[in-house]
């Protein structure tokens, strides 16, 4: 990155440099210059979209502070930009845009009102490389994206960048705003830059903090940084920063409490490199503890790959959920933990237990109900796919049919996590001979699920006709035996409606017999 300084008015520089942009992204700030032109109105975009700029990232989001009233700026590029107004703070004047592009990609256009000057506002900002600002009258583009612009960068953000560091604008900016806590460590994980020193400290000192931040708030920041790769890193180092336990404080027991000798890591280490080991398996990250690839070993299509990219809010996918939930599944060892008369650990319980502490830490963060119960899900039943069979047998179709029927829409996620879970278990110390029975049961069940998801079973028989012939009643008994039937249908135990009758008969009697619980 080259910038030579062409000015220093009132101590603050003012840099010159050619950027090339993305055709759609100039294209955008080609219609807003003319616009903010025709309606007389000076802007300055700001913050991540210069940052990322400077960088060559692609931007899609761009902040711009205004003279003047945003709002009513903002209801005017509204209606020429065909664009949906949504009222951020009525107080501070904030609104945003959101241009939906033919692509199908959402344009999000941030105003905010300059309160007081322009040097002052950049002074206000979390972090120096966030704290530049270009006048919105010198984004004229030429056609291949390339355009020398002028930067004002009041802090040396400019140069931290070309040290690839993320530094505090001042002393109190996690104070005026807890969520930069998050946002600075998110930043430098991202960028692959470092926190300096100074910053450092101010976020140990300040990360308590965080604990009085709006839970929905903080959601979102987690989310984007459970987006990242090397998650298991930047989890540990939020721990390291006091940052992790205060936004999360069910998981401060975990830390540093010993397990059992077959396990590499303590219960929170171990959790964290299950997120890792999640996302080597999703062929998203790199996993170095075995000193081999086992990833052939674990069934993968395209598929699989579209079920953890899908949507299950508007800010999270099914990867980054199994992600907290892999945080979360061990959350609850420490008050299950329990000494055998032979010294060895023990935890029972504990995927039980765990998923009400994971279920009050969601609702706390304000996930939603769906995201809610897919992280529960995973966390009850972790380890439920290595239960269904011994001694290297290949679960009954029963057995699968049952983990199929409870876990429902977590079955992938779940039996993808649990093969996680075993490689952050042993790490180094990774038994091939397990490791493949893990993968042979987990290949096994989903291909049960595939089955039982693209066969759509003929119905043989209902409540009505077994109260008819066997006299039964409606009631629990009837439900019961229904369910029985379905089961056995699914696994090609009867295929017809005699066969069905003929079940339905003996499981009655059986049951008169107290031969069935």
């Amino acid at each position: 990155m080259a910038a030579l300084p062409i000015s220093q008015a009132r101590g603050i520089l003012v840099f010159i440099m050619q950027i090339k942009l993305d055709p759609k992204a100039g294209s955008m700030l080609s219609r807003l210059r003319e616009l903010f032109a025709r309606n007389e109105c000076r802007g300055f975009v700001v913050g991540g979209f210069v940052r990322d700029l400077v960088l060559g990232r692609p931007v899609r989001d761009i902040d711009i502070v205004v003279e003047g009233d945003a709002v009513a700026l903002g209801h005017t590029l509204a209606r020429e930009l065909n664009a949906k107004l949504v009222l951020l703070d009525d107080i501070n004047d904030v609104v945003r845009l959101i241009v939906l592009e033919p692509d199908n990609v959402d344009w999000q256009i941030d105003l905010s009102a300059i309160h007081h000057n322009l040097d002052a506002d950049l002074g206000q900002r979390d972090l120096t490389l966030n704290a530049m600002a270009i006048d919105i009258a010198l984004t004229a583009w030429d056609k291949q994206g390339v355009q020398t612009i002028e930067i004002i960068d009041p802090l040396g953000g400019l140069g931290d960048i070309n040290k690839r560091a993320v530094r505090a604008t001042g002393d109190g900016v996690f104070r005026q705003d807890a969520l930069r806590l998050l946002r600075a460590v998110r930043l430098a994980a991202e960028l692959d830059f470092k926190i300096e020193n100074s910053t450092e400290t101010l976020i140990r000192r300040d990360a308590v903090f965080i604990q009085h931040e709006a839970g929905e708030r903080v959601r979102e920041e987690l989310i984007r940084i459970l987006r990242l790769n090397a998650t298991d890193e930047t989890l540990l180092y939020l721990q390291e920063l006091g940052l992790l336990t205060a936004v999360i404080p069910e998981l401060a027991p975990s830390v540093g409490l010993a397990q059992h000798h077959e396990h590499q890591w303590d219960v929170f280490r171990h959790s964290a490199r299950s997120v890792l080991a999640l996302d080597f398996l999703l062929r998203c990250d790199n996993w170095p503890y075995t000193g081999m690839d086992v990833s052939g070993d674990v069934p993968w299509s395209n598929s699989l790959s579209k079920h953890f990219q899908a949507q299950i809010s508007s800010a999270s996918t099914r990867r980054e959920l199994v992600k907290l939930a892999a945080l979360l599944h061990d959350v609850a060892k420490p008050q299950t933990r329990t000494v055998a008369p032979n010294g060895r650990l023990c935890f029972y319980g504990h995927p039980e237990e765990g998923a009400v502490v994971a279920e009050n830490v969601l609702e706390r963060l304000r996930f939603s109900t769906r995201e809610n119960k897919l992280v529960t899900a995973v966390v009850r039943y972790h380890l439920r796919p290595v239960q269904m069979s011994t001694d290297y047998a290949l679960p009954t179709r029963r057995a699968a049919y049952r983990f199929i029927r409870d876990l429902g829409d977590a079955t992938i996620d779940t039996l993808l996590f649990s093969l996680a879970d075993h490689l952050a278990t042993r790490g180094e110390m990774l038994d091939l001979t397990n490791w493949h029975h893990h993968a042979n049961i987990v290949a096994y069940v989903l291909s049960e699920s595939a089955r039982m998801e693209n066969t759509t079973p003929v119905k043989l028989i209902n409540g009505y006709d077994l109260q008819r012939v066997l006299g039964l009643k409606p009631g629990a008994e009837l439900g019961e035996i229904l369910a029985e039937l379905r089961e056995a249908q699914a696994v090609g135990e009867i295929s017809n409606r005699d066969d069905a009758l003929n079940y339905a008969n003996r499981l009655l009697i059986r049951k008169h017999e107290g031969t069935l619980p």
